[in-house]
């Protein structure tokens, strides 16, 4: 008895994982039409509906396991056949990796992870095992004459139902990028090369790409082909991206997520390591938009690494925030963000809306100037991987989260974000140079992200991270709000010598009310990093250049930032619209 309805329950959940991909694919499968129709609005909502679906299949299935299975759920040993006669099942899923986290996802609904117990869970990840790339997903192009022959018949191989704007060319452009960048480190007669693109076609916002790599002896080089659509013009190859460092922005997890048809993700992302090998696997899974399991990969991935590793969690260098503590262990590049239980004076928000602003960009264009976050509920650590002094401080600012259990620690909720440099600390102790160029991104930075109805809020230097990549990115989001929402005002003069001397404001200031001129006080301290930002963008100190974005966006005319260079562009004067 006991073995049938194990049996049911692993169908039901099996069932419900297939349920749960297929809504996914169809949001996905979506993207195609969307970008041949130019239709951007409904790619972003896209977007944020896709990020629900997986959600929504674990509630569905956990319904349905009520019904045929009810109070046996709560009977653990149960759950051990359960596994078993699940990992039957899924032997030869080409999805076996993915239906594992759907499956542990389910059985939280009735247990914790409080032990990552293999008896009950598929804690080793058995379908990550296979590394190999495979060729069931991309095209080859082999033996070609020329950069041109090459370019024309890949470009050939991906159509759409808009026609290219200038084929032709689009393949000369491709053609002279790839004479300049790879010829010059060929070991092989252009001959011997292999290309290798992958099948499916990534969509994201304005965009679509060709993702592939060129294979030149013992030689992997990335190759990805930018697509965009102009409505009544045609699609056409915006840039040919041949660097490792290049083709990591694009995947940045500062961007919003991939939509691609990827039937096989393990495959693709197999594949994608191949030409981002710094990029860890689970960024990989999150990048084309399988969030959950990018978060499996991430817990199995960090806890590999603890094990071998020898430091201690500590408090994250840079100024302590008001609203978040912040540790991170030194040799794995995240940290750990945790809302403390009060928020010291002037900060009045709640730790409702701290979590509903965090939610609110991880569903949203960040414009490639935003940290993506992964939420964890319920995330345990040994007692010894903490600096005594960090969890101190943890226990002290987040008492209602963070717990001490045993010689355990458990966390009930957190985000997990990639590790910056603290703007602030960078700008102190680099050379003119380097810190004229940060403060040029910076203001940069400010404006992608205004341009995607965002406003910062604080824009304080702490509040911004340097990457690897030298990018200047925004990861404090408990003050931000939408653009268009928000009234930008010069200061009133003052009316005699009292108002003049005042420390408080002499004018009524309402909740959304923001004075452009008062940005010049977030350089307190650093007169050089003041100076290099006023270089290039002092009018972000005048109402009119905020509300001349606030126009933008209420007129439609949204904003687009290409994840490259405008150097990189073939056609720099055409923009998406």
């Amino acid at each position: 008895m006991l073995k049938f309805t194990a049996t049911r329950i692993a169908t039901a959940i099996l069932n419900g994982f297939e349920a749960a991909i297929e809504d996914h694919n169809r949001v996905t499968l979506g993207a195609r039409e969307r970008f041949e129709r130019a239709d951007w609005q409904a790619a972003a909502e896209a977007q944020k509906h896709r990020a629900d679906v997986y959600r929504s299949g674990i509630e569905k299935a956990a319904a349905k396991l009520k019904l045929v299975a009810d109070e046996a759920l709560h009977n653990q040993a149960l759950w051990a056949d359960v596994k078993y006669e699940f990992a039957q099942m899924i032997e030869d899923h080409d999805n076996r990796n993915i239906t594992q986290t759907f499956y542990n996802s389910v059985y939280s609904n009735w247990f914790s992870f409080e032990r990552y117990d293999n008896k009950y869970l598929f804690v080793e990840g058995e379908g990550e095992k296979n590394r190999d790339v495979s060729a069931r997903v991309f095209n080859r192009f082999r033996h070609q004459n020329s950069f041109l022959e090459l370019a024309i018949n890949l470009l050939d191989r991906y159509q759409f139902s808009v026609s290219w704007r200038h084929l032709e060319q689009d393949a000369q452009h491709i053609a002279e990028a790839l004479e300049s960048q790879l010829l010059p480190q060929l070991h092989v007669p252009l001959a011997d090369i292999e290309v290798q693109v992958l099948k499916s076609v990534f969509y994201r916002n304005k965009g679509a790409y060709l993702v592939g790599r060129i294979l030149h002896g013992d030689t992997i080089t990335p190759l990805v082909l930018p697509i965009s659509n102009i409505p009544g013009e045609g699609v056409f190859v915006d840039a040919a991206i041949t660097a490792t460092d290049d083709v990591s922005v694009i995947f940045s997890f500062t961007r919003s997520h991939f939509m691609v048809d990827a039937p096989i993700p393990q495959a693709y992302v197999n594949f994608l390591h191949t030409i981002m090998p710094e990029k860890h696997r689970y960024e990989l899974y999150t990048s084309l938009g399988f969030i959950k399991h990018g978060k499996t990969e991430f817990v199995r991935d960090f806890v590999n690494h603890s094990d071998r590793s020898d430091d201690q969690l500590v408090m994250a260098a840079g100024t302590r925030g008001m609203v978040m503590s912040v540790f991170t262990l030194e040799s794995y590049d995240v940290v750990f963000k945790i809302i403390k239980d009060r928020f010291r004076p002037p900060k009045s928000v709640t730790r409702a809306q701290v979590k509903a602003k965090y939610r609110l960009v991880s569903r949203h264009d960040r414009a490639g100037r935003m940290a993506d976050t992964q939420e964890f509920n319920n995330f345990w650590f040994e007692q010894q991987e903490f600096d005594p002094d960090c969890l101190a401080e943890l226990l002290q600012e987040c008492a209602s989260t963070v717990e001490l259990k045993d010689n355990r620690v458990l966390i009930k909720h957190v985000y997990i974000e990639r590790r910056m440099e603290p703007l602030n600390l960078f700008v102190n102790h680099q050379p003119t140079a380097a810190i004229e160029r940060a403060m040029e991104d910076y203001g940069n930075a400010i404006r992608e992200i205004a341009g995607a109805n965002i406003f910062p809020g604080d824009m304080l230097l702490k509040n911004f991270g340097v990457t690897r990549h030298g990018r200047v990115i925004f990861y404090d989001y408990d003050e931000i709000c939408f653009l268009d929402e928000c009234t930008f005002r010069d200061i009133p003069p003052p009316r005699n010598a009292r108002d003049e001397m005042s420390s408080a404001p002499w004018y009524a200031v309402n909740e959304n009310d923001v004075f452009p001129e008062e940005f010049s006080y977030f350089f307190s301290g650093n007169p050089h990093a003041k100076a290099a930002f006023e270089t290039f963008h002092s009018d972000l100190y005048q109402r009119q250049t905020w509300r001349e974005i606030q126009r933008r966006i209420r007129d439609g005319e949204s904003s687009y930032v290409y994840p490259y260079r405008v150097t990189q562009r073939f056609y720099p004067q055409i923009k998406a619209r």
